[in-house]
């Protein structure tokens, strides 16, 4: 079965044969699949009326267990954004009354932000309706190929997940 990667190898290697282009043959695949995974990700969760970034933060408070809370310090880790932004975002979830913010009883200065019943629901339902979709685009591999792949990918990016920031 040959894609589009095929056909754009083929061609770089007619035109610079001097180049080895043997890396475009993985690298342009996952890149391909990095933009269908994104908009499978973004349908996923326009159905729960969330972005891509709410999602984030409402997973990564779901994802911390009971009772749903973070500081936002802990999420800018988690999320990979500036304070700034994290500022926003928590502001803008909160208007929403997907999430709220509590004194941090730990320091006195600080706060906590708390997953509430409705961002709760709806990060759970994004969730469910993102791994739908992802369960669709692997269906053609067997578990054993996922397994293996799943293991390739993250030799991959371990290193780049493992650098101190």
């Amino acid at each position: 079965m040959e894609d589009e990667v095929d056909r754009l190898v083929a061609a770089w290697r007619r035109e610079r044969p001097d180049l080895d282009v043997e890396p475009l043959e993985v690298l342009s695949r996952v890149s391909r699949l990095a933009r269908h995974l994104d908009r499978a990700r973004r349908i996923a969760f326009a159905e729960h009326n969330l972005e891509p970034w709410e999602f984030d933060v409402l997973t990564s408070l779901r994802r911390a267990g009971a009772p749903y809370q973070l500081s936002p310090g802990q999420l800018l880790t988690q999320t990979l954004v500036t304070s700034g932004t994290m500022t926003n975002r928590i502001d803008r979830l909160a208007k929403k009354g997907l999430v709220e913010r509590l004194p941090d009883p730990s320091d006195r200065r600080g706060v906590l932000v708390r997953l509430t019943a409705e961002g709760r629901d709806r990060a759970d339902q994004a969730l469910a309706g993102l791994l739908a979709q992802e369960r669709a685009i692997l269906a053609e591999l067997s578990r054993a190929e996922r397994g293996e792949l799943a293991g390739l990918l993250r030799q991959l990016t371990a290193p780049f997940d493992n650098v101190p920031s």
